[in-house]
């Protein structure tokens, strides 16, 4: 392999990381490209992505109706990311909002919510039925019973976003408003991190949005992983990045795991737009 092949200079930008970093990412024209994509990672709370996915299949199975309400009580209560768990026992909210919530602010009450209405054994067939056979969700949110919360691979991550993209998560409509809910997330730790702010808010200075992306990140003390699809001018692209295996598990901007995974992510975004819309 060329030593200023792509692949290599992705190997040349994370020479320093401590840790392990596996990448997946497909320009849909052709070219794949992987680094340690089958390595299984701990998911953290990339693993919600799985818990919305059977969640829609129920809905477009109608088994499920998305404007039901659901009660927020105490058997779901969990420490961690979001919001429900400043807010009163009992509170009722819809099955979508209680969706929206576990992804775009990775609340964990929210995702406990959604796992008892749809059990784990069918998250996990659907995950298989997919074709996720390396993604397994071990258990409910409960950090004081489980050191585990979910397992997966960059490739496998990077699939959901693949099949998510070609409008097959279960229909054309139920995907774009997966589409919808991940475009949304607030936490972008490592895919928008040295992307160019313009190309994301270029609408704030009148002119049109250029760059969007439909994310879902997910920290844990072993893991720091971020994937989704990157929307541009020249079309979009998949990209999947996870880190673990690095010596310091404190959480703050500029852990070492976001700083090389967002400099791989803006290596593949000028790649991919210096070349019209390809990695090669």
């Amino acid at each position: 392999m060329k030593k200023l092949s792509l692949e290599e200079r992705i190997k040349a930008e994370v020479y320093n990381f401590s840790g392990k970093i596996g990448l997946y990412a497909n320009d849909f024209k052709g070219n794949v490209i992987e680094i340690n994509a089958d390595e299984k990672f701990e998911s953290a709370s990339c693993i919600k992505v799985f818990v919305l996915a059977e969640l829609y299949r129920q809905i477009y199975e109608n088994k499920i109706d998305p404007n039901s309400l659901l009660k927020y009580d105490s058997k779901n209560y969990v420490n961690g990311s979001g919001i429900l768990k400043d807010l009163d026992l009992g509170v009722e909210l819809t099955v979508k909002n209680i969706a929206t919530l576990m992804i775009i602010i990775s609340d964990n009450i929210a995702a406990n919510i959604l796992i008892e209405l749809l059990g784990i054994e069918n998250i996990n067939n659907t995950c298989i039925e997919l074709g996720f056979n390396d993604t397994v969700l071990h258990n409910k949110i409960d950090f004081e019973k489980y050191d585990q919360l979910g397992t997966t691979t960059p490739r496998n991550y990077g699939k959901f976003f693949e099949l998510l993209y070609n409008k097959q998560l279960w229909s054309e409509e139920i995907s774009n408003e997966m589409i919808d809910i991940f475009k949304r997330q607030h936490y972008n730790t490592i895919l928008t991190r040295d992307l160019p702010p313009y190309y994301l808010d270029s609408e704030d200075t009148g002119d049109e949005e250029l760059i969007s992306i439909a994310s879902k990140s997910g920290s844990m003390d072993a893991c720091r992983n971020d994937g989704g699809i990157v929307f541009t001018p020249y079309g979009g692209y998949v990209i999947s990045i996870f880190t673990k295996d690095f010596v310091d598990n404190l959480y703050y901007e500029e852990h070492e795991s976001y700083r090389f995974g967002g400099k791989v992510s803006r290596l593949m975004f000028d790649q991919y737009i210096s070349l019209g819309g390809s990695f090669k």
